[in-house]
């Protein structure tokens, strides 16, 4: 077969359709042909091969030199009984089979020779052995499946695989940037990735992208058409390039363009004729009306250009001096002229009128806004004295320096609002015991309503506490800068002479250890919710470490820290303890310990050191206690004095996972997520923070089932005994101070 016959053929097979649940063939014997009318279907109805006339075009497209028929031929003279099948992943092969039908050997598959299509199981890269690529190019036109001038591979050359490329007439026209983490740096990644898996694979034999959906997925194909724009059909989106000509976007390669052009120059479209002659590119350019458009931009004196054939596979651009006619009969072309950006006069007119108008209401503002602040005079002056009450000395130089570094302070974070102690009073209905919530280590937190009919949290800070006025501090100016999904939101702050207290979003669901720790509630905990919190909260922790504006090590995960919202979604709360590190920081000492007994990670509670791996270790005894539906600090296994760590290990050691799991899940949850989730938990409490998985790794092994993660190591604090609070007390380098905080 010619390779201009395989390139109609492949069209043909990627032609995708609705299925057909009728009876039909799927397989072509030798001798046997497929007419123009007939057509082979897979055996499940998703695939259709037929011919088909492409676009708006009346062309009937045929594979053979013979016309209107596909022959199965009988020049293969090794098999003794060959065929040709379409199968459901939409590869057409040919075959020699066995005398039960099945398939002993394959001649030639069409998933070896893509054209501008990409299916599920298709592949971009190369072959080591046979040196063939596997790429895909653009058809000439949407009417035209001739070879376009858009290609898109696998890497800028064959020792090169780390992104994809999109080339234009043999010239960079976009980049994916490089695969990392299981995407490409240009590419947004998929709002649901657990529909699909796109990977790269490398051996000795071959090295290239794929990608798969899973069984439930709407099938779904991407290709490239002949503006060099990667489109995805039927629903699976956001990978690919749009079109780069038509606007900036990550990954497009800058167009130079001469002087005489502007980036916002358009074409307009007119259908009729042209009086003069142009200067016509010919069939043996291979040129596209996207090629042609180029070749009229780049050239100063153009001013039109068309398409002038009926295949769009040569075009033509005309210089001034020429005459359009408009026409609407068989013989008129759609021709495109050019639009140049011009100034008009009425222009300096909207923008005199439109400065004038800006001006005035920016001094309506200023007036509005100097009005207000002398009316919240008071209130701005008990706010910066906060920064006094934080530190030791009350000098009047260490006054006026402390104030100073708390406006700064101030002025860095995002926008908070500041509350009246009355108007919190009276959200609470003055701290109605009916609206109390719970007692944390710094004081009593309260659900209230805001004049504007908002519910909130409210947590007061208690004047007898020894400790939380560091840590409150810490709080207002650390989370007002974090912004995500999985962590609570700070809605503002009440500082006002004694009080102090924090202002959070409501969360209907209380925290996580009301529910998983009691045997009445728990029950409202299926798998798939508990699988939910779990994704949740790993992506809120990956965000503290590496995509938030700082990044953050928490230092007190736990189950009472975990809220949820009325659609049972997680967010971590409580920053006051969290720490901030620079960019070029890997771990740090401090003297004051500080978190609670049962989720510190080995290094902080005996050596004070912490890091991201010590967050990782509470996210792991967490995930197991999860899992469990027990708490870690307080769960005893019979004689052997295992923790929860411990039993989770001795029953992954004897393959007796499953019954690690809650009994309140009873038997309606996926084996292989449940062990997963323990394996991956395992993964994070290992003794040595160097073992440990960082927070990327287990965002990527939680979301990926076909990951295999690496066997674990024996967990730290192994038994109850081998880390008592006494015992922890003696081993810190200082008095540990352990956080109980319970707020809501």
């Amino acid at each position: 077969m010619s390779s201009k016959g395989r390139t109609i053929l492949l069209s043909l097979i990627y032609f995708l359709l609705i299925r057909h649940t009728h009876s039909e063939t799927d397989i072509l014997v030798q001798g046997q042909k497929l007419r123009d009318g007939e057509h082979l279907a897979s055996s499940g109805g998703t695939f259709r091969l037929e011919f088909f006339s492409p676009g708006s075009s009346r062309n009937r497209l045929t594979i053979s030199h013979s016309g209107g028929s596909l022959i199965v031929s009988n020049s293969v003279q090794a098999a003794k009984n060959a065929s040709a099948m379409l199968l459901e992943s939409g590869n057409f092969i040919l075959r020699e089979q066995n005398s039960d039908g099945s398939t002993r050997q394959v001649f030639w598959q069409s998933f070896d020779y893509p054209t501008d299509t990409l299916l599920p199981g298709m592949k971009l890269g190369i072959s080591k052995k046979t040196t063939d690529i596997w790429s895909l190019t653009s058809w000439i036109s949407e009417n035209n499946p001739a070879k376009g001038t858009f290609t898109l591979t696998a890497g800028f050359n064959m020792d090169d695989e780390s992104m994809l490329v999109i080339w234009w007439q043999g010239n960079t026209y976009w980049i994916s940037g490089n695969w990392q983490n299981g995407h490409f740096e240009f590419v947004p990644r998929f709002s649901n990735e657990r529909d699909i898996s796109f990977s790269y694979i490398s051996n000795e034999n071959e090295k290239y992208y794929t990608y798969y959906l899973n069984e439930n997925r709407t099938l779904s194909r991407y290709m490239i058409d002949f503006t060099g724009a990667i489109l995805e059909m039927t629903g699976l989106a956001p990978f690919g390039a749009s079109a780069c000509s038509y606007g900036s976007y990550p990954g497009c390669v800058k167009q130079q363009l001469p002087a005489c052009r502007k980036p916002n120059d358009q074409f307009e479209q007119r259908k009729g004729a042209m009086s003069g002659e142009g200067f016509k590119f010919d069939g043996n350019y291979n040129m596209s009306l996207f090629d042609c458009r180029a070749k009229c931009l780049n050239n100063c004196s153009c001013i039109a250009y068309a398409a002038t054939d009926y295949n769009d596979t040569s075009c033509t651009i005309w210089s001034k001096g020429v005459n359009f006619k408009e026409s609407n009969n068989s013989y008129s072309l759609n021709v495109y002229f050019l639009v140049q950006e011009k100034a008009k006069w009425w222009i300096w007119v909207v923008l005199s009128v439109t400065g004038i108008v800006v001006l005035l209401v920016l001094c309506f503002l200023y007036n509005f806004i100097q009005r207000k602040c002398k009316q919240k005079g008071e209130r701005k002056a008990e706010q910066e004295i906060l920064q006094c009450e934080l530190g030791a000395s009350t000098s009047h130089a260490s006054i006026s320096r402390k104030r100073k570094l708390f406006e700064k302070d101030r002025k860095k974070s995002s926008a908070l609002e500041f509350f009246s102690f009355e108007s919190i009073a009276e959200a609470t209905n003055n701290f109605a015991t009916t609206s109390k919530l719970g007692e944390g280590g710094f004081g009593p937190v309260y659900k209230g309503i805001l004049a504007n009919g908002q519910e909130v949290a409210i947590k007061r800070l208690s004047e007898r506490s020894g400790q939380g006025v560091v840590e409150f501090k810490n709080e207002i100016i650390l989370i007002a800068k974090l912004q995500h999904t999985n962590l609570v939101r700070l809605v503002g702050c009440c500082i006002q002479r004694e009080e102090k207290m924090l202002i959070y979003e409501y969360m209907h669901n209380k925290s996580l250890d009301f529910l998983l720790f009691d045997p009445m509630k728990k029950d409202q905990l299926d798998w798939t919710k508990r699988f939910k919190i779990i994704e949740g909260i790993a992506q809120g922790l990956l965000y503290l470490h590496k995509y938030s504006r700082l990044r953050i090590v928490h230092r007190d995960l736990k189950a009472s820290n975990i809220l949820l919202d009325a659609e049972m979604n997680p967010k971590i709360s409580d920053f006051g303890m969290a720490r901030i590190f620079g960019q070029d920081e890997s771990e740090a000492n401090t003297k004051r310990i500080v978190g609670t007994y049962g989720y510190m990670s080995p290094e902080y509670a005996t050596k004070g050191t912490f890091s991201m791996k010590s967050d990782v270790f509470s996210f792991g005894v967490l995930l197991l206690e999860i899992v469990s539906g027990k708490k870690n600090n307080n769960f005893c296994y019979r004689e052997e004095s295992l923790n929860l760590l411990g039993y989770a290990w001795e029953l992954w050691r004897e393959g007796k996972c499953l019954e690690f799991a809650d009994s309140a899940l009873g038997d309606s949850y996926p084996l292989n997520d449940v062990l997963r989730c323990i394996h991956i938990g395992l993964l994070c409490v290992q003794d040595s923070p160097i073992d440990r998985p960082s927070m990327s790794d287990v965002v990527f092994m939680i979301t990926n089932e076909t990951v295999s993660p690496v066997p674990p190591k024996q967990p730290a604090f192994f038994r109850n005994r081998s880390l008592s609070k006494t015992m922890l007390e003696n081993f810190s380098i200082n008095k540990v101070s352990v956080s109980e905080i319970e707020a809501r």
